[in-house]
């Protein structure tokens, strides 16, 4: 897995001067174009126009679950039915550390830009969800933030073995949000994994969106954007009051 091939990220610029940086990874048969539009939710109302943001493209891999055709996607996965067992179960560790690393070297890459860490958010949805959230939280530098939506955390029973020492994120902001109609990954699994967070210490918060199956909707897009609007603020925002 180490040699595959990647197309670069689809990449929208800040709309001013540059000074933070979204990484957010769409979820399996998808690519970053998938979350485009949610992009634009995101800047519509200005309040990101300092944000660049990064939409990976997942390299095509055999998928298990998918009868072991090809097909986008950060690890393999043995079956899509929603339930723990199946999703924790044969969990692709190679792959999942092939995009953990490839995830870190984009944070890396940020930040030999001239962006400080802690003007980072990683995140994403479903598969990409549970790539942010390890990725964010294994990273091996403070980021401002991380958010998962519609997701569960890898590795979970040797996860404490995989962070770094000293944590670096043990206290970064952690939005996750379910819906709890999710027939791929099931809502219980969310909960699990936010409450296995939260005895490991880790700062969470968890939405649950009512109805809502293995999707995002408006409301949910608008509590992100909340999300990374107080996680990232306007560094001419932040300057300013300094000057009162």
């Amino acid at each position: 897995m180490a040699s595959l091939a990647r197309r670069p990220p689809l990449l929208f610029p800040a709309v001013a001067r540059h000074t933070a940086t979204v990484i957010f990874i769409h979820g399996l048969g998808d690519t970053g174009h998938g979350w485009a539009s949610a992009v634009e939710q995101w800047r519509r109302r200005q309040r990101l126009d300092e944000v660049k943001f990064i939409l990976p493209h997942a390299p095509s891999i055999p998928i298990t679950a998918n009868m072991g055709m090809k097909m986008p996607g950060w690890y393999d996965i043995v079956a899509i039915d929603g339930s723990a067992e199946s999703l924790r179960r044969n969990e692709d560790e190679a792959g999942i550390l092939t995009s953990q690393a490839y995830f870190h070297d984009l944070i890396q890459k940020e930040i030999d830009s001239g962006i400080p860490a802690d003007r980072i958010v990683i995140g994403g949805f479903s598969q990409g969800g549970a790539m942010g959230l390890f990725s964010g939280l294994t990273a091996k530098s403070k980021l401002a933030g991380i958010v998962a939506l519609s997701t569960y955390l890898l590795l979970s029973l040797k996860f404490a073995e995989l962070v770094p020492k000293p944590e670096f994120n043990k206290e970064t902001p952690i939005f996750m949000a379910h819906g709890t109609a999710d027939p791929v990954v099931n809502y219980k699994l969310g909960t699990m994994s936010r409450d296995l967070l939260k005895e490991m210490g880790y700062n969470v918060k968890f939405e649950t969106y009512p109805g809502m199956g293995h999707s995002a909707c408006l409301e949910e897009l608008d509590a992100v954007e909340d999300f990374l609007t107080e996680r990232l603020p306007k560094v001419a925002d932040k300057s300013e009051k300094s000057e009162l």
